[in-house]
C-alpha cells in the first residue's frame, strides 16, 4: 500500500454514501418510512466500511510497531465515532427537524396544497445538506478533540484527520 493510495471512502464518489440518510430525511414526507430507515442503513454501512479501512491502513502503517493492535483499535474507534456523529446522527437529526419545521410552517402560513408543501420541504432539506456539512464536521472535531481524543492522543500529537 503506497503513500499516495487514494482513500476510497474520502476521495471518491463512495464518500457520498455517507450522505444517504440526509437524502432519506429530506424525502421523509414523500416516501414510506422504511425507505428513510434504509437510507440510514446505507450511511451506517459506509461509516462501518470507512472505520474498517482506517484500521487496515493503521495496521499496514504500523506493521513493525509492537503497539500495532492499539493503534488499529484507536483508528477504527476514532473513525467510527467521528463518522457516526458527523455523517449519520447529527446531520440526520438536523435535516429531520429542518424538514419537519418547514412542513409545519408552510402548512401554517401558505395555502399550498400538501403535495407542493412536501416537495418544497424535500427541496429545502436537499439544499441544506451542503450547508450543514462543514459546521457539523468542525463541531464534531472540536467535541472529539475536547473529549474522546484526549484519552488516546499524546500531548502535542495532532488528532486524526477527517
Amino acid at each position: 500500500m503506497g503513500a499516495a493510495e487514494p482513500d476510497l471512502y474520502r476521495d471518491t464518489w463512495v464518500r457520498y454514501l455517507g450522505y444517504a440518510n440526509e437524502v432519506g430525511e429530506s424525502f421523509r414526507s414523500l416516501v414510506p418510512v422504511p425507505v428513510v430507515w434504509a437510507s440510514y442503513g446505507v450511511a451506517t454501512a459506509y461509516v462501518t466500511a470507512d472505520a474498517i479501512d482506517k484500521g487496515r491502513r493503521a495496521a499496514a502503517a504500523h506493521a513493525q510497531d509492537p503497539a500495532q493492535a492499539t493503534r488499529v483499535g484507536v483508528a477504527v474507534a476514532d473513525t467510527f465515532v467521528w463518522q457516526s456523529l458527523a455523517s449519520v446522527a447529527i446531520p440526520g437529526v438536523t435535516i429531520n427537524r429542518l424538514c419537519a419545521a418547514s412542513l409545519a410552517l408552510l402548512g401554517a402560513v401558505t395555502r399550498w396544497p400538501l403535495p407542493l408543501r412536501r416537495w418544497a420541504t424535500t427541496a429545502l432539506g436537499l439544499a441544506a445538506i451542503p450547508v450543514i456539512v462543514t459546521p457539523i464536521d468542525r463541531t464534531v472535531d472540536f467535541l472529539m478533540n475536547s473529549s474522546l481524543r484526549k484519552l488516546y492522543t499524546a500531548p502535542g500529537e495532532p488528532p486524526a484527520p477527517h
